[in-house]
């Protein structure tokens, strides 16, 4: 059995209300020393909310924050061994790299000899060892987001938090970071908590991502549980690209459920979740894209698997190339696009605009969920 001193952050039953808003709504987490763990969910889920009360900005209403194995709830932000990455960085213009990254260790009096040696080996961590005497200006993004968290990890701190540190960056930037942060992790073995509605940055960086909505979490797991065995049918479509269809049980047979849809399809589904079973029992159904085969003809059993396959005939509306990853937008007898991933080669087979195709895909990967 695990012990509370094995866990480098805890919160236990944490709620936070702002009048009758209840912006985090009894979370419960525990992460393991050395962790990468990510909170993902929209825009005013609360994931902000939770981490300032980490990082005592924050009184909880209800709960307690553990640090450590030790409540930190009636700690003041400066006496938490906790430090935060924010997303517009704060580095000061006016001091060079050494002077920012030497500011904490300044005023916590460490002395000269000490903070040389700490920043020296900071700099060394983060692969920019010759940097000490340049100006911030002088530093392209990447190099700026490295330098607000060597100055955070300069003082050793149990946890880091960042909230949404790569929001600020461009696209390309932002996919060469993921990568950084997920070395820096493991170069510095300290735990860091990361805040996020970018799914690709959780799913890319972290052990364990925390799906919130609504002030609560909706499912706690590793990245590839979260993507091929959600709990909820938001944690379904939240995490990962996906065809969504709403529908009604016409039949169940243990595990499996067969569903109509309301644009009229008939759909052999794998139960997740709580589906309720029995007849007129209201659904959402999900496919992701890439399990999604189009084919000249239907196909009524995989080969693989020996399951009965779902298909539907449709038109192909349009492409989206981009090598390996390109996508088919299928427009069904309803009128609505359906999303699959495809192969395009270049030659004269592949799939064009206009063509009409069945779009084939096992029940395995039908996920079924009561609304």
């Amino acid at each position: 059995m695990t012990s509370s001193a094995e866990y480098d952050l805890e919160c236990i039953n944490v709620s936070k209300h702002f009048g009758s808003l209840r912006a985090v709504d009894d979370v419960s987490l525990k992460i393991p020393k050395g962790s990468f763990f990510s909170i993902l969910g929209p825009s005013g889920c609360g994931k902000t909310t939770l981490m300032r009360m980490i990082a005592g900005f924050n009184d909880a209403t209800a709960g307690d924050v553990k640090i450590k194995g030790k409540s930190v709830l009636n700690t003041p932000p400066n006496k938490r061994n906790v430090k935060m990455v924010f997303q517009h960085l704060a580095l000061f213009p006016m001091m060079n790299v050494y002077e920012n990254i030497a500011y904490g260790l300044r005023c916590n009096r460490v002395n000269k000899a000490e903070t040389d040696r700490r920043i020296k080996d900071v700099l060394e961590r983060i692969a920019l060892p010759d940097v000490a005497n340049r100006e911030i200006h002088q530093l392209s993004g990447g190099q700026k987001q490295r330098i607000a968290i060597a100055r955070c990890m300069v003082l050793d701190p149990d946890v880091l938090l960042l909230d949404e540190p790569l929001g600020a960056l461009d696209l390309k930037l932002r996919e060469a970071m993921k990568i950084e942060l997920k070395l820096l992790q493991h170069q510095f073995n300290t735990t860091f908590v990361y805040i996020t509605h970018d799914q690709s940055e959780a799913l890319v960086m972290s052990d364990n991502v925390a799906i919130m909505n609504e002030g609560k979490f909706e499912q706690v797991g590793s990245p590839q549980e979260l993507y091929h065995v959600p709990k909820t049918a938001f944690t379904a479509g939240f995490v990962g690209d996906t065809n969504r269809w709403s529908g009604r049980v016409v039949a169940t047979d243990g595990e499996t459920v067969k569903i109509e849809t309301d644009t009229g399809l008939t759909l052999v589904c794998k139960r997740f979740g709580d589906t309720a079973p029995g007849d007129s029992a209201s659904v959402s159904v999900f496919v992701r894209p890439e399990f999604i085969h189009a084919a000249w003809q239907a196909t009524d059993v995989d080969g693989a698997s020996g399951d009965l396959v779902n298909h539907m005939k449709g038109t192909v509306d349009s492409l989206l190339f981009n090598g390996a990853n390109s996508r088919v937008l299928v427009r069904d007898g309803s009128g609505e696009l359906i999303e699959a991933d495809v192969t395009l080669t270049g030659g004269s087979d592949d799939i064009h605009p206009g063509q009409s195709v069945w779009l084939n895909w096992s029940q395995a990967h039908t996920m079924c969920f009561a609304s």
